[in-house]
């Protein structure tokens, strides 16, 4: 048979003949449980088999929660500047534009306002693929923008979190949007204004120290991790071995820090029922 050789060490297929595989197939599971990629997508990305919510960002919860994925995005333009000068590995410039082109991404969160259920929404959505969702100056002002858009316009905000915490490259004035974020969402509730928190994998250091908490519901996705200092560092810092599932969203959800588990095919019903309850307006089929 032409199409291989045999040599000492076994059979050898000439390079130019090889067939690679196709990347993105398949996906595996932590539990060791694999699906088609397709598959995969039309079940929102979420493992039929074991449950598992693979993590997604503002372009799949966009396309979640908005009625035929229509909506209108908010600041879209709006970049970090570099007020520190930071430079590590990388210039932060440089680092900034080599993620954009890589992701597609202005910054670590996406604004929009459309409809959902037939009714208006303004949703705030993270995207863990921009260095980390980690929150930097333009993550505060445009989830301080979306809130203003929605006290001036009466339309309940929704905010999907996903970060790793506060920007090292952005120091102090990335803890200041904890603050920013804050005093925005107090003035929200002044307006009497519907704000639903979705905690998803991971919703972790400054965001859960800030908006992610804040809510007048607070929700999850299962097994997301939801914490101000991750497991590896409780352990290193106390010195004691943590319970199983610490800092998961059931932990969580168990010692009273949420008020809900829902998988992703429910996000969207459930979030606008509790729209409907807090507003007391009619529930929606």
């Amino acid at each position: 048979m032409a199409w291989f050789k045999r040599k000492d060490k076994g059979i050898h297929t000439p390079t130019e003949e090889k067939k690679d595989t196709p990347k993105g197939l398949w996906y595996k599971t932590p539990s060791g449980k694999v699906i088609d990629t397709e598959e995969l997508k039309e079940n929102l990305y979420v493992s039929p088999e074991d449950g598992y919510h693979v993590r997604i960002g503002s372009k799949e919860y966009f396309e979640l929660f908005f009625d035929n994925n229509e909506f209108t995005e908010l600041n879209e333009k709006l970049t970090s500047k570099d007020p520190l000068k930071f430079e590590d590995t990388k210039k932060y410039p440089d680092r900034l534009k080599a993620v954009q082109k890589k992701t597609g991404l202005k910054d670590a969160v996406r604004t929009a306002v459309g409809k959902s259920a037939g009714k208006d929404l303004v949703v705030a959505a993270m995207d863990f693929a921009f260095i980390g969702g980690s929150m930097g100056s333009v993550v505060g002002e445009k989830i301080a923008r979306a809130i203003d858009y929605a006290i001036k316009n009466e339309i309940p905000f929704l905010m999907i979190s996903k970060s790793g915490g506060a920007r090292m490259m952005e120091a102090s004035l990335s803890l200041m949007q904890l603050v920013k974020t804050s005093a925005k969402l107090a003035q929200l509730a002044d307006a009497k204004i519907p704000y639903i928190s979705l905690c998803t994998d991971p919703t972790t250091g400054g965001t859960t120290a800030s908006f992610a908490m804040l809510g007048d519901i607070n929700i999850a996705e299962p097994n997301a991790l939801i914490a101000f200092a991750g497991p590896r560092v409780v352990k290193d810092t106390t010195g004691k071995e943590l319970p199983e599932g610490f800092q998961r969203s059931e932990f969580v959800l168990e010692h009273g820090f949420l008020d809900a588990i829902y998988e992703r095919k429910d996000l969207k019903k459930q979030v606008n029922l509790y729209i409907d309850l807090i507003q007391n307006q009619p529930i929606r089929a």
